[in-house]
């Protein structure tokens, strides 16, 4: 069975983030950070599942977004990682797609534009 990995520090957006893709019918599993994602990506595969793709905020505690990513891509260098954040300064793309972002969502979104984006990496 394959997941889809919610990273974000505040639990508001992780819900959030659940409810916009309740119709994609993939379970997801939270994280508070990266290092907390990097967790669960390993317990996932541990119990023989995939993850199908992460959606990774950039600004939190503990393993921030970028790090994640380029920590992630030593373990997986092909499950898409979508960057939803508040960040939209051309550096921190850069930043974000050099670690190996797939893709790049500005917050506060909306749920079927993000529906529309999920959909599409996880065909």
């Amino acid at each position: 069975m394959k997941h889809i990995l919610v990273i974000d520090d505040s639990p508001t957006i992780r819900i959030s983030v659940e409810y916009a893709l309740k119709k994609v019918n993939i379970p997801i599993r939270q994280a508070e950070n990266g290092q907390d994602a990097l967790q669960k990506f390993r317990d996932i595969k541990a119990a023989g599942d995939d993850v199908a793709l992460c959606i990774c905020d950039i600004n939190m505690p503990v393993m921030d977004g970028i790090s994640f990513i380029r920590e992630f891509r030593k373990i997986d260098k092909f499950t898409p990682v979508l960057v939803l954040t508040t960040e939209s300064e051309q550096d921190k793309i850069k930043a974000g797609k050099e670690a190996g972002a797939s893709g790049w969502i500005v917050k506060p979104f909306q749920p079927a534009e993000l529906l529309g984006v999920v959909e599409k990496f996880i065909r």
